[in-house]
């Protein structure tokens, strides 16, 4: 350990104090406020990395390093008067007994300089990488400021900045003023950093919740046709309130949709849960009644002024037959329609509570016998709710488009729903919109 090094920055001289600006004083803050016009409201901290250094030589020096601190680790970016910026060099665990350990403690800026200090170890126990302390070297430092990036009462970095004998604006050693210039670099460097980095980890966190919350992929079957569309009420989250699901086999499957009360992510995380504890209970019973009333009982406890609406429908082939049986049930959700071949568009008489308020609910169950090329589609709110210059779009009007499309694929079927819903709303906010269609194709 370095004796030179470990002392406190030197006291100001009376030159430093003077009233009067010192020698390079305007060109600091002119500098500063470039400075923050380049990183006002850059939100990517590798560009934010490069344009702090870009700044950092050669006003301050001849080669300058940005040192950041990940938990126990640390990774650097450096840049000389040669040379663009490089990094981040991943330097692995960092010594709590080196330098960088020490200011990542303290958060205080130190200044050293020949004669009085030894340089070239202070400059060894700073750079922790001997490519980079060689680079740092060529340039015959007589001088070297290191400063904390300091926010939140944490040391998140330390800025790191030598000159040669003849080296930054004015050469020679660097003054209070240097000093308190560089600190106030280092301060507007780490809060732009910070939320630079708040708004990547935000996003990061946004696509993790989106692979997760997204609709899944629709399984294949023989002898069914499955199709769904989807349109969250926030375009820029691409996930909402809305949810399907399918699941099961061939034979025997289980295709539920369902509306979370609210909208964004708030409302797409009790999706999650939604699907999930749909998916578990039709793992030990398809039974869409049992499914849904194992739905209200697990959410009501976890659901605080929310509830959510489904239906749910068991698909079954009939043995020997060419017909599917699908039975029903909903938790306060608009039964689906059926389609049929010749154009008949069927509602089923259910009905239903919403699932997540009353403890102990049951929901009824009816039974549909779908024939070759009989559709059943179901749909969420954000169809027949949707406003436009006319009103909603309605039950009614949803129910007369239909007949044009009987014998059609499920795919036309959505996409020509979610079409004329569109041209209903003319460019008016939505609610989530969610469709899916199955159709018996044997």
């Amino acid at each position: 350990m370095n004796a030179a090094f470990d002392r406190a920055p030197r006291e100001p001289s009376e030159s430093d104090l003077a009233g009067t600006p010192q020698p390079g004083d305007w060109a600091h803050v002119q500098v500063i406020g470039e400075l923050s016009r380049q990183l006002a409201g850059s939100l990517n901290v590798r560009r934010t990395v490069y344009r702090a250094l870009d700044f950092a030589v050669p006003h301050f020096g001849d080669w300058a390093m940005l040192a950041f601190f990940d938990s126990d680790s640390v990774s650097v970016y450096s840049r000389s008067r040669d040379t663009r910026v490089s990094g981040p060099v991943l330097l692995g665990r960092l010594d709590p007994r080196q330098a960088l350990g020490r200011f990542r403690r303290r958060g205080v800026t130190g200044r050293y300089a020949a004669p009085g200090d030894d340089v070239d170890a202070a400059l060894a126990d700073l750079v922790p990488s001997t490519p980079l302390r060689d680079e740092a070297a060529s340039h015959r430092p007589s001088t070297v400021l290191a400063v904390p990036l300091n926010i939140g009462g944490a040391t998140n970095g330390v800025f790191v900045v030598v000159r040669g004998p003849a080296g930054g604006v004015d050469g020679g050693d660097y003054t209070t003023g240097d000093a308190l210039a560089a600190e106030e670099f280092g301060r507007r460097v780490a809060a732009t950093l910070e939320s630079a980095r708040l708004y990547e980890e935000r996003g990061e966190m946004a696509n993790a919740l989106e692979q997760v919350l997204r609709p899944p992929e629709l399984p294949e079957y023989p002898g069914v046709y499955i199709a769904a569309r989807y349109r969250p009420g926030q375009q820029r989250l691409r996930i909402g309130g809305d949810f399907y699901d399918v699941h099961g086999d061939a034979d025997d499957f289980t295709v539920v949709i369902g509306d979370v009360c609210g909208k964004g992510i708030d409302a797409a995380v009790y999706t999650s849960l939604a699907r999930q504890t749909i998916r578990t209970a039709a793992y030990f019973d398809r039974s869409p009644a049992k499914v849904l009333g194992a739905l209200n009982e697990v959410l009501r406890p976890q659901m605080s002024q929310r509830f959510v609406t489904a239906a749910c429908v068991r698909f079954r082939r009939n043995s020997g037959d060419e017909a599917i049986t699908a039975t029903i049930a909903v938790a306060g959700h608009p039964p689906p329609l059926v389609v049929r071949a010749d154009g008949a568009v069927d509602e089923p008489g259910v009905t239903g509570t919403v699932a997540g308020i009353i403890s102990g609910l049951s929901f009824v169950e009816t039974d549909v016998r779908l024939g070759v090329k009989d559709t059943v589609l179901l749909y969420t709110d954000g169809v027949d709710e949707a406003r436009g210059v006319e009103g909603f779009f309605g039950h009614e009007r949803l129910r007369v488009m239909l007949p044009e499309y009987a014998g059609a694929s499920p795919a036309t079927v959505c996409e020509a729903v979610e079409q004329r819903v569109l041209e209903h709303l003319d460019s008016a906010a939505h609610d989530d919109i969610a469709l899916i269609a199955v159709q018996n194709g044997a």
